[in-house]
């Protein structure tokens, strides 16, 4: 039963009883605490509507709620605000309602469920994970277990970028400097080897342009003309005819990356349903191009290029097919889209790519809707900042990413480092230490992130994200840890349900209220594809918690009806806790 929805009835039929009004919009919200009451209605809008004292509108509205809501107990007004009381009764119903529910305010899919297909990590193979592709994987996979949890059907995806100039240069540099290297012989995961070459690539073409331009040539001309460069053209030739010997060349360095990024993936704690491939892919939408040549969606230009306008939507104009017939980048998502939709059974499609293409998806789908998909309106570009650190901007082709798997161990060698000066693993195996560290140090990196609005930019500290103290990961983890160890403790029956005559400790209503408020976050976080709604609603659920903790006994409580409250309270909170954190990707520890 939602309260304020009932409220939200009542106080329209209140108004249109009294005041012959037909009420548009109001607001309720969580009464001041320095006033009694639990739910606050807020008069002054509604006076826009109703010509009245702002005082005696909120008590006519009060009155009515008390003789026609069950649950309202009483209310008083405070100038332009309504404070209502909620009975005791509804809030003990309400617990002994959810108390054994582990599924609280998640929804399993249901059978006419929307198909929603979420795109994430999307990375090049000539090069390892690093910190923007981390951003990108959590926000993909925490939005997808969002979107899972409100009820829907999720498919996870991802394009893998396989091909094109940026892979043969790689290839080129393995080649002229690799002497046959493996991930086997070297000890080095796949993708790092062919990253390691993507680097080397760029320090000889370096040098080449350097003498080049000594040698009387200009800039362009020497980038232009560098040999090493136009090896990975020639390469790139080769491989769109087909040639044997670089195809099996880009297959074989190709899958050492696959397999290094599937690791990666597997420490994220991340998955897909389905990879697709972008030398597989690259060549779709051609025939959708020419299908909108001919009903007038495109046009052509005199050297054969195929183009749209968007300048009555604000755009400009876009080119969708060179003149040489070969597609660009927007040619492949026309033809990737328009596929997808035929593989899976959706009508959602949420894109998770940074911001730095927010004007390439609003093409994008534009140009969907103008070629007949209705299902164009339901796509989404998940947008989001870049991560920074305090030493300043990534650059891959120079090698100064920060790579991912490093950034991993580092977290995990933090929470040690942090771990050990606290003194709290006595009696861990060693085995246990490294769990938890790992357990830790990815549970802060996945918070620090995920706190924020996927839109705002993020400045990365290590260190600040693994403070035992604050909006952090690990505070909050600690605080699970702590409630495992009062239940194990209470070693007596905890399954009596509360009387209907239980009297609450002011905190203890506080708590139920904010645990109330978990099914509407999920629902507010999936409608705003926003993971820091989540995020923030734990660590407030944990700091009233840590108020309860800290103002009212549990195990130590006399009262035998009291302490089992209590530690069914304290249950019901670490499992919202460990589903909120789930929601984020992030384990919790039994223990810490």
């Amino acid at each position: 039963m939602n309260i304020e929805k009932n409220l939200a009835a009542k106080v329209k039929e209140a108004v249109q009883k009294h005041y012959e009004v037909e009420l548009e919009n109001f607001e309720f919200q969580p009464t001041r605490k320095d006033f009694e009451g639990d739910i606050t209605l807020v008069v002054f809008p509604m006076l826009k509507q109703i010509k009245t004292n702002p005082a005696q509108l909120a008590d006519t509205i009060g009155k009515y709620l008390e003789s026609e809501v069950e649950e309202v107990a009483r209310y008083n007004v405070v100038q332009g605000f309504l404070n209502i009381v909620i009975s005791d009764e509804y809030y003990i119903d309400f617990f002994n309602e959810v108390k054994d529910r582990e599924d609280f305010g998640i929804l399993l899919p249901q059978s006419d469920a929307s198909g929603i297909m979420v795109e994430y990590s999307s990375p090049n193979t000539n090069k390892p994970l690093h910190l923007g592709h981390i951003r990108n994987n959590l926000l993909g996979y925490s939005v997808s277990e969002i979107l899972k949890a409100a009820g829907n059907e999720v498919y996870k995806v991802q394009v893998i970028n396989d091909r094109g100039i940026h892979i043969c240069k790689s290839m080129v540099a393995w080649q002229k400097f690799g002497n046959g290297e493996t991930p086997e012989s070297t000890g080095l995961k796949g993708d790092k080897l062919v990253g390691n070459y993507y680097v080397k690539f760029d320090q000889e073409y370096k040098k080449e342009i350097a003498q080049l331009q000594e040698a009387g040539k200009s800039e362009d001309e020497a980038k232009a003309e560098a040999p090493i460069f136009v090896e990975a053209q020639e390469m790139l030739r080769k491989w769109e005819a087909n040639d044997p010997e670089v195809v099996k060349l880009w297959s074989t360095m190709n899958q050492w990356v696959y397999d290094g990024f599937d690791k990666t993936y597997q420490t994220l704690g991340v998955d897909f349903d389905k990879n697709y491939y972008e030398s597989e892919t690259y060549l779709l939408g051609k025939d959708n191009v020419q299908k909108g040549l001919e009903d007038g969606v495109f046009f052509k230009k005199e050297d054969g290029s195929v183009w749209i306008d968007l300048s009555d939507e604000g755009l400009d104009e876009k080119i969708v097919l060179r003149s040489d017939g070969t597609a660009v980048y927007m040619t492949q998502d026309i033809g990737t889209a328009i596929q997808r939709f035929a593989d899976f059974d959706i009508n959602q499609m949420v894109y998770t790519v940074g911001n730095e293409q927010e004007y390439h998806f609003k093409v994008l789908f534009l140009i969907l809707k103008k070629l007949g998909y209705e299902w164009a309106d339901a796509l989404y570009h998940l947008s989001y900042g870049m991560v920074d650190l305090p030493s300043g901007k990534m650059k891959s082709r120079e090698g100064t990413v920060v790579d991912a798997d490093d950034l991993i161990r580092e977290m995990a060698e933090t929470a040690k480092s942090i771990s050990e000066e606290l003194g709290k693993l006595d009696g861990y195996s060693e085995a246990e230490k490294e769990d938890l560290y790992r357990i830790i140090g990815l549970g802060a990196l996945k918070y620090y992130i995920l706190k924020v609005d996927p839109r705002k930019r993020i400045l990365f500290n290590p260190e600040e994200s693994v403070d035992f103290q604050g909006n952090t990961g690990p505070f909050i983890q600690y605080t699970y840890a702590r409630i495992q160890s009062i239940l194990r403790k209470a070693d007596f029956d905890t399954s009596a349900e509360l009387s209907s005559d239980f009297k609450f400790h002011e905190k203890e209503k506080e708590l139920i209220k904010q645990i109330q408020l978990f099914p509407e976050t999920v629902g507010l976080a999936a409608e705003n594809h926003s993971p820091a709604l989540i995020a923030n609603y734990v660590y407030e659920l944990v700091k009233s918690f840590n108020s309860f903790y800290q103002n009212v006994p549990i195990l130590g409580v006399d009262d035998e009806s009291e302490k089992i409250f209590r530690v069914q309270l304290s249950a019901v909170v670490a499992n919202l806790i460990k589903s909120g954190f789930g929601l984020l990707g992030i384990e919790v520890p039994e223990r810490m």
